[in-house]
């Protein structure tokens, strides 16, 4: 009997000698690779100067193309703007139609055209030159009418397309989108934009839930297992089992977290004190306890539970060493950031 389509197998790799599609893709992603290696030992201080001309942007940064540069030109805006440069893509026709009405006084403008002689884009020199927005080109024709318009000329020129007619763009395309890349990545690390600004932008998704905060999610209030160093053990265990989170911190006179009690720790306690019910937390804690701050990531949580082998991490606060709250594993797996 057939299995069911949707459990079909997918046919076994035949070895041997490549196929000629295999052979094209091979050719095809070599000439991509070559190109976009290539963009390296051409960096120099031009790249530095696009870099600050982005960091300095007051406004946005318009980025504009036409056709398959165009779509790049979305990835380049998209890349930016998610690490933390406001930028938009400027339909280069519709520029003309209306939208130019984008542009406004503090803004950088970074133009991609491999002939550096696009009309639609050309025809928009004018304008960034009357505002006085700095203009940054990525083209593959560094005497082009585009380049000697610009403050800064970004080589992204290729030996060849991979395309066998040396018509679609190909190489050129993915030669330009990883120099934006590169723009955008050195210009995050210029800016000073870490994980915590990551997450602001990223909100929703398995990156949002990566990057959420150990105060989004933590245990507070009433909600907080607590105890003295004086507790008496009956307490003590009354109160790991009424918050239910297996642990609690224990507190001195100041109220500063100086241990936390586990049910390993009532485990080891048994096997060495006679009688329990006579001892204290302060005889069953252990010291030192491993702490995380309220503004961490839930994943920089996640990493210090398994790395230290625990489920749990009380969170302080202010002042230094009261404790603010605790996250449990099972609250990062219900978060999903695990």
């Amino acid at each position: 009997m057939p299995l069911p389509r949707k459990a079909r197998r997918p046919p076994a790799v035949r070895r041997g000698r490549d196929s000629e599609g295999v052979r094209e893709a091979r050719r095809v992603l070599a000439i991509e690779a070559s190109a976009v290696a290539a963009l390296a030992d051409r960096l120099d201080a031009r790249f530095d100067r696009a870099l600050e001309l982005l960091r300095l942007c007051d406004g946005k940064v318009v980025v504009t193309g036409m056709g398959k540069s165009g779509l790049i030109c979305r990835k380049i805006a998209a890349s930016l703007t998610s690490t933390g440069t406001p930028a938009l893509f400027l339909h280069a026709a519709e520029a003309a139609h209306g939208d130019a009405g984008v542009f406004m006084k503090g803004d950088v403008v970074v133009a991609l055209s491999s002939s550096g002689e696009t009309d639609e884009i050309l025809r928009l020199l004018p304008l960034i030159k009357r505002m006085d927005l700095p203009l940054i080109a990525l083209t593959g024709e560094t005497t082009s009418t585009l380049a000697r318009a610009a403050d800064v000329v970004l080589d992204v020129s290729v030996a060849e397309e991979a395309c066998p007619m040396g018509l679609a763009p190909t190489a050129s395309t993915t030669a330009a989108l990883a120099l934006g890349d590169a723009l955008a990545v050195a210009l995050l690390g210029r800016k000073g934009f870490g994980p915590q600004d990551f997450a602001v932008l990223h909100p929703g998704g398995a990156l949002g839930r990566r990057l959420q905060k150990v105060q989004d999610l933590m245990h507070t209030g009433d909600a907080l297992p607590l105890v003295r160093l004086g507790t008496p053990f009956r307490d003590t265990l009354l109160e790991i089992t009424g918050k239910r989170l297996g642990v609690t911190g224990v507190l001195d006179d100041e109220g500063a977290l100086v241990g936390v009690i586990t049910d390993g720790d009532l485990r080891r306690a048994l096997e060495r004190i006679d009688d329990l019910r006579a001892s204290t937390a302060a005889d069953i804690m252990t010291r030192n306890p491993k702490t995380i701050t309220a503004a961490a990531l839930a994943e920089q949580a996640v990493a210090l539970m398994e790395r230290l082998s625990i489920t749990s991490l009380f969170v302080l606060g202010e002042p230094h060493r009261k404790p603010a709250g605790i996250i449990h594993l099972h609250d990062l797996l219900r978060a999903r950031v695990v």
